[in-house]
C-alpha cells in the first residue's frame, strides 16, 4: 500500500553511474585526474551525514580497541527507533520468524496444542489429518521423551519444548508416548509438516439463528476463514451474528478492509490513511460482500487495537449494526514493515488511519515517552473506566456524526455503541483462589484424562452439551478435588460462584474436544455479560442500525481532524 521514496529506489542508480563515469574518465584522462573525479561524484551524491553515522564511522575506525560493530548497531537502533512514537519498532533477525508466524497463518511443526499444567508435556488436541495424527498420536498423550531427552518432569519451559517439537518440513522428531491403559512407552517418529494456525478461532450457533465468531487476529489468512466459517453457519440457520473482536490487537490492514467489505453494501467508505505529505488513500465497499443481509453485533474491549479498530470503526461510521463492550485500545497508527539484508527489520509508522466519518482514534502519546503509554490501559482501570461509562470524557472538538445521527468521537479509541462494565459480581474469593491457583484447569485435564474416549468421540456442540449435562455431580467433585488439593470449601463463596465455576469447568473440558475454542465458547457465553447483552440486543433491538445506511458519496472528502503526536 505504501511505497518506498524514489530517492531510495534511484540513489544505488546514481551512485552506480557516477562509478561508471568516473571509470570513463580515467580511461581519457588519466588515472590521477579521474581519482580525483571520482571522489568529487561521490562526495556530490553522498546521503546527508549525521551525528550518529559519524559516531559509529569514528568508532569502527578510530576507537582504541576493536569494537563488534554489528552488536553495537542492534543495541542502538531500538534506542532510536523507541524515541518515534510508542509503535514504531525495531526487530531483530533472531525474532522475525516469532514476530511474523502468527500472522503467517502457518508454522513448521508437528500438529499438536499441548499444555504443561503439571510439568507433562499433555496432548490435548491433535490436528486432523497432521503430521501426529498421521504418526499415531492421540488427545491425552503425554510426551515422555523429544529423540533422547527426557522431558518429563525436568522442568523444562514451554517455549523450549515448542523449539524441540517444531523444525523444518520433512525432518524428523522421535517421541516417547506414556499412554493411558499401556504399560510401556509408545514410541512414534513424526515428520513435520505446515501446520496452519487459525486466526477464526470460535464458530458456532448460540441460538437457532445467532451465530458467534471469533477472531482473535487480523493473518493472512483471516478473510477466507471468515468466509469459511460464515458458510458453515448459514447451513445451521444463521440468520444473525455476533463478531467478537475483543482481545484482538490487530494485524494486516487488508484484512480488516477486506472483512469489512463483507458486511456492507456498496460504495460505503471503509478507512482512509494519510501519510506525511498529506497523501490520503481511500478503500471503498465494492457491493460483494456476502455478510450484507445479516444482522450484527461487534464486541470490543480495551484490547481491541489497530486492524480490530478499523474494522469496528468502518461499521459504527456506516451505522451497521452495534459495538458492543467497553472502548478499544487506541492505536490509529499505520506501520510499513522494511527489510534489512540481514533479515531483521524496522517497523516504522508511515500514516495515520481514519475513519470513515473522518476520526483519528490514535490516543494521545508523548515521544519516548512508552511507559505512560503503556499505563494507560491500567489507568483507565484505577479511573472506574472498565465499571462506568461515566468516568470516560471526550473531547468535544473531535465530535462526529454518522449518516443516521448517531454521535461518535475520535481521539482515543472507538467507542461502543452499548457499555458494558467488567462483571465481577461472582468473583468470590474461593473462586479466585482455585482459578489463581490454576487449581481449576487442572481439575480439567484430569476430567479429560478420565472421559478421553467420550471426549475423543464429540464431533458436534450438541455432542459435547448432551455429554456435559448428563454429568450432574461435577461441581461438586470439584469441590472435593480443591480441597484435596489445599483449597477448603467455602459454601457462601461457591454458592454464589456456582455457575461461574460450572461454566468454566465445562468450557475447559470442551476445549479439550475436537471443537476447541468452540467448545469453550458454548459454555461458558452464558456467563459472559458482552455476549449476554449482545444476544440481547439483536434479539430486541434498541440502538437504531441499517443494513443500508447512507453515507458520504464517493468524491467528498471526509472531515479534518486534528492529529496527536
Amino acid at each position: 500500500m505504501y511505497r518506498n521514496s524514489r530517492s531510495t529506489v534511484l540513489l544505488p542508480l546514481f551512485v552506480a553511474a557516477g562509478v561508471a563515469l568516473g571509470i570513463f574518465l580515467g580511461q581519457f584522462l588519466g588515472r590521477s585526474s579521474a581519482e580525483s573525479d571520482i571522489r568529487g561524484i561521490l562526495r556530490s551524491l553522498a546521503l546527508p551525514q549525521n551525528k550518529v553515522s559519524q559516531t559509529l564511522s569514528l568508532i569502527e575506525t578510530q576507537y582504541v580497541d576493536s569494537v563488534a560493530m554489528d552488536s553495537l548497531v542492534e543495541r542502538t537502533l531500538p534506542v532510536i527507533v523507541a524515541e518515534l512514537d510508542p509503535h514504531s519498532v525495531y526487530i531483530p533477525a533472531s525474532e522475525m520468524a516469532e514476530i511474523n508466524e502468527p500472522l503467517d497463518g502457518e508454522f513448521d511443526g508437528i500438529g499438536v496444542v499441548f499444555n504443561m499444567a503439571t510439568d507433562t508435556v499433555i496432548v490435548l488436541n491433535v490436528i486432523p489429518s497432521g503430521p501426529s495424527d498421521k504418526a499415531g498420536v492421540v488427545a491425552g498423550d503425554r510426551i515422555v521423551r523429544i529423540n533422547d531427552s527426557l522431558v518429563a518432569g525436568q522442568g523444562i519451559p514451554q517455549r523450549e519444548i515448542m523449539r524441540r517439537l517444531r523444525g523444518k518440513r520433512g525432518t524428523e522428531v522421535r517421541l516417547a508416548l506414556e499412554r493411558r491403559g499401556i504399560g510401556e512407552a509408545v514410541e512414534v517418529t513424526v515428520v513435520r509438516g505446515k501446520i496452519p494456525i487459525r486466526s477464526l478461532t470460535a464458530a458456532l450457533m448460540l441460538t437457532d439463528d445467532i451465530a458467534f465468531v471469533k477472531l482473535d487476529q487480523f493473518a493472512r489468512t483471516s478473510h477466507a476463514e471468515l468466509l469459511d466459517a460464515l458458510a458453515a453457519l448459514r447451513t445451521q440457520g444463521m440468520r444473525r451474528l455476533i463478531l467478537d473482536l475483543r482481545g484482538n490487537s490487530g494485524g494486516f490492514l487488508d484484512q480488516a478492509i477486506a472483512i469489512a467489505n463483507e458486511f456492507l453494501p456498496a460504495e460505503r467508505l471503509i478507512v482512509y490513511t494519510e501519510d506525511r505529505n498529506h497523501e490520503r488513500i481511500e478503500q471503498y465497499s465494492d457491493g460483494t460482500g456476502s455478510a450484507a443481509d445479516l444482522d450484527l453485533a461487534v464486541l470490543i474491549d480495551e484490547g481491541s487495537a489497530s486492524s480490530s479498530e478499523i474494522l469496528a470503526g468502518a461499521l459504527q461510521d456506516n451505522d451497521r449494526g452495534t459495538i458492543i463492550g467497553r472502548r478499544s485500545f487506541g492505536k490509529g497508527l499505520v506501520q510499513q514493515q522494511i527489510p534489512y539484508a540481514d533479515g531483521s527489520a524496522l517497523r516504522l509508522t508511515v500514516a495515520r488511519y481514519y475513519t470513515p466519518t473522518g476520526r483519528s482514534i490514535q490516543k494521545p502519546y508523548t515521544s519516548g515517552d512508552a511507559e505512560a503509554y503503556d499505563a494507560d490501559i491500567w489507568n483507565r482501570y484505577q479511573h472506574n473506566e472498565f465499571f462506568s461509562a461515566d468516568s470516560i470524557r471526550f473531547d468535544d472538538s473531535l465530535r462526529r456524526t454518522t449518516p443516521a445521527g448517531k454521535t461518535v468521537y475520535g481521539g482515543g479509541g472507538i467507542m461502543p455503541d452499548l457499555f458494558v462494565p467488567l462483571d465481577t459480581t461472582a468473583l468470590t474469593k474461593y473462586y479466585l483462589e482455585v482459578s489463581g491457583r490454576n487449581i481449576l484447569y487442572r481439575y480439567t485435564i484430569e476430567y479429560a484424562d478420565a472421559h478421553r474416549r467420550e471426549l475423543n468421540a464429540v464431533r458436534t456442540t450438541a455432542d459435547l452439551r448432551a455429554l456435559l449435562d448428563a454429568d450432574k455431580g461435577l461441581v461438586d467433585d470439584f469441590v472435593r478435588y480443591a480441597a484435596r488439593n489445599g483449597v477448603a470449601p467455602r459454601a457462601g463463596d461457591i454458592a454464589r460462584s456456582r455457575s461461574l465455576i460450572e461454566a468454566q469447568l465445562k468450557a475447559y473440558i470442551g476445549r479439550n474436544t475436537a471443537l476447541e475454542d468452540s467448545g469453550y465458547f458454548l459454555s461458558i457465553h452464558p456467563q459472559d455479560e458482552v455476549i449476554v447483552r449482545a444476544i440481547a440486543e439483536l434479539e430486541h433491538p434498541t440502538v437504531p442500525t441499517s443494513k443500508e445506511a447512507a453515507v458520504q458519496p464517493a468524491d467528498e472528502k471526509p472531515a479534518e481532524e486534528a492529529s496527536h503526536d
